[in-house]
């Protein structure tokens, strides 16, 4: 075992137990949890849990900590901003660090165009608010959104979710005027086709769908993660998002990128969409320009952001003066170039561990993402790459218990993701990526044990 990760006690320990018997007892069943680590404080890509144990952060509380898990310069931040005011409310007087970072995001979101931005506390709201002025701009109804697609829990943002067993099962009736198009998954195209024949084929039934599914006239938006998060990290190809912009050009569409996972850094760019140079019309930004906060922005051109009547978006907790000033010093660290690099730099030691991971075992389909936003996928057998869902919750079972906090993604949920803080240290992420290496030996030498026993 290495340095950084110190088990006192199993985990769960005795205490984490009693706990987590609390939270059974207390909380509603539905709000699931990917581990049974019981957290007592956290630092950098360290996590404690009230046993004592050190644990490595892989999950990045689902992304939320870029830059760390409390960083003190966002810490000090907060605990300045306590001392002035905690809440006056954006939609009934003006505080002017709410000003500060709109301007901040309107100046570092691509597009040379007047911008304009609306916070919020959630990815969910920001989508909300991103369609909504969508809507009224365009005074149209419809909005395009795609398989495999993550973009909240509300209501309107539940609807243009993928992954019906998981999110949408038994929640039903949804939004209408919600058209979900076919979105290019590389690793599991037919195998007859070249990756542009496939990429080929994709433009063409999403211009098939633009007449047997809606027409242009009638949508306001369209939609979409340029690498999507909980469908499995997969980066969307160039030419694809090209081909999106260049129908809500023809159409007077807006093109809303939802940045909420795969921004922040997270990718060795400040959004992910920046590594094709497509520029979208409105950007969703949450999880981690907070740190942690609750926190988001929906950024776009001024005159689509305008187009709402006096006093038609806000919310009472918009915009929140603690979240305000976290956020601020969370994006000017962020966005540097030393920031981008090392993303760059993580996401390159955690590919070539997985890259020689692959070579060893047959039971990694794929290996994919862009920065330091990246999956592995688990198969059966890689010539029909059938998920195996059970072999990476089996995994992910073996690390916690042995200190390395892991979560799952995928519209199979068969894939394991790898968000560690990107100040994580080389020693640190090593460590935690040994770790797995020793758990996918250990499932599978004791498939093969179970195997031998029947």
């Amino acid at each position: 075992m290495g340095t950084q990760i110190k088990k006192v006690s199993e985990i769960p320990g005795p205490k984490s137990k009693e706990i987590l018997a609390r939270r059974a007892a207390a909380l509603p069943s539905g709000l699931g949890k990917s581990t049974e680590v019981v957290v007592e404080k956290a630092e950098g890509a360290l996590v404690w849990d009230v046993d004592g144990n050190q644990l490595i952060d892989f999950a990045g509380g689902i992304g939320m900590v870029n830059l760390g898990h409390r960083p003190e310069a966002v810490v000090e931040a907060i605990k300045k901003q306590l001392d002035k005011y905690i809440h006056t409310g954006a939609l009934v007087t003006t505080f002017e660090p709410y000003i500060e970072f709109a301007e901040m995001l309107n100046a570092i979101t691509p597009g040379d165009f007047p911008k304009k931005t609306i916070l919020s506390c959630s990815g969910s709201e920001a989508v909300e608010n991103a369609i909504s002025s969508a809507k009224y701009y365009t005074k149209r109804p419809a909005v395009i959104c795609f398989e495999g697609a993550y973009h909240g829990r509300t209501m309107l943002t539940l609807s243009l979710t993928s992954k019906y067993g998981l999110f949408k099962k038994g929640f039903g009736s949804f939004a209408s005027d919600i058209y979900r198009f076919h979105s290019p998954n590389v690793y599991r195209k037919p195998d007859s086709m070249t990756e542009d024949e496939y990429i080929d084929f994709c433009i063409e039934r999403f211009d098939q769908n633009l007449i047997s599914h809606v027409d242009p006239s009638a949508v306001a938006a369209i939609i979409i993660e340029p690498v999507q998060g909980e469908g499995g990290f997969i980066p969307v190809p160039k030419r694809f998002l090209e081909k999106i912009r260049q129908v809500c050009d023809q159409h007077g569409i807006v093109f809303i990128a939802d940045e909420v996972q795969a921004g922040a850094g997270r990718t060795g760019k400040f959004l992910s969409i920046e590594h094709s140079g497509v520029i979208p019309d409105i950007v969703t930004m949450a999880k981690s320009i907070g740190s942690g906060m609750p926190i988001s922005a929906t950024t776009g051109r001024a005159e689509i952001m305008d187009a709402p009547h006096l006093g038609g978006v806000g919310g009472t907790y918009s915009g929140s003066p603690l979240a305000v000033v976290a956020a601020h010093e969370t994006v000017k660290q962020i966005n540097t170039p030393e920031f981008l690099a090392k993303a760059t730099h993580v996401g390159n030691i955690i590919t070539s561990r997985l890259g020689a991971m692959k070579d060893k075992f047959s039971i990694i389909g794929d290996v994919r993402g862009l920065g330091a936003m990246l999956v592995v996928e688990f198969v059966k057998d890689r010539k029909t790459k059938e998920p195996d869902m059970d072999f990476a919750m089996a995994v992910i079972k073996k690390c916690v218990s042995n200190g390395l906090i892991l979560i799952r993604a995928g519209l199979y949920t068969n894939c394991i993701r790898f968000l560690p803080p990107i100040v994580i240290t080389d020693e640190q992420l090593n460590e935690g990526m040994d770790v797995i290496e020793n758990a996918i030996q250990e499932v599978l030498q004791e498939k093969e044990a179970l195997v031998e026993r029947v």
